[in-house]
């Protein structure tokens, strides 16, 4: 199965959201996706897995199957949950590098980053930021792991 690449997952995410009448409908949207997350194991609720600079608590697991990223994640605040639900939507599933090679445009786009509180704001920078730390190690993983055969 091919699966749409980021940008296009990115542009269909701002297709359904442009649709929506106001920005009522779409926090309505955006909690939907934050109930429909996929539970996260309390094995991964832990101190390592918290983002750092987000008001709320999130976690933000990552698995890197030797091609590609899987992240899990889970947020105490509903809003919250459903902004990381997005963002596990669109970058879940990928290589390292064509998450690193694609930055989160719809979160502009979409005209979150002006709808949300400067803390909820700042906290989706922090997830986002996130996101990129582990594609980022992933990469450096099996970079190093290719020529040595260890993994970090």
């Amino acid at each position: 199965m091919d699966d749409a690449g980021i940008l296009q997952l990115q542009a269909a995410l701002v297709e359904r959201f442009e649709a929506l009448p106001d920005w009522e409908e779409r926090y309505k949207l955006i909690i939907a996706y934050g109930r429909n997350l996929a539970p996260l194991p309390e094995s991964d609720r832990t101190e390592v897995n918290k983002v750092r600079g987000c008001a709320s608590t999130v976690w933000l697991a990552a698995a890197f199957d030797g091609r590609v990223v899987t992240y899990h994640a889970d947020s105490d605040a509903i809003l919250v949950r459903g902004l990381i639900a997005l963002l596990l939507a669109v970058y879940s599933g990928h290589t390292p590098q064509e998450i690193l090679d694609a930055p989160p445009a719809f979160i502009e786009e979409l005209g979150l980053n002006t709808h949300l509180t400067t803390n909820r704001a700042n906290g989706l920078s922090a997830m986002v930021r996130q996101l990129m730390v582990y594609a980022l190690a992933f990469k450096a993983q099996a970079g190093s792991s290719a020529g040595t055969g260890t993994g970090a």
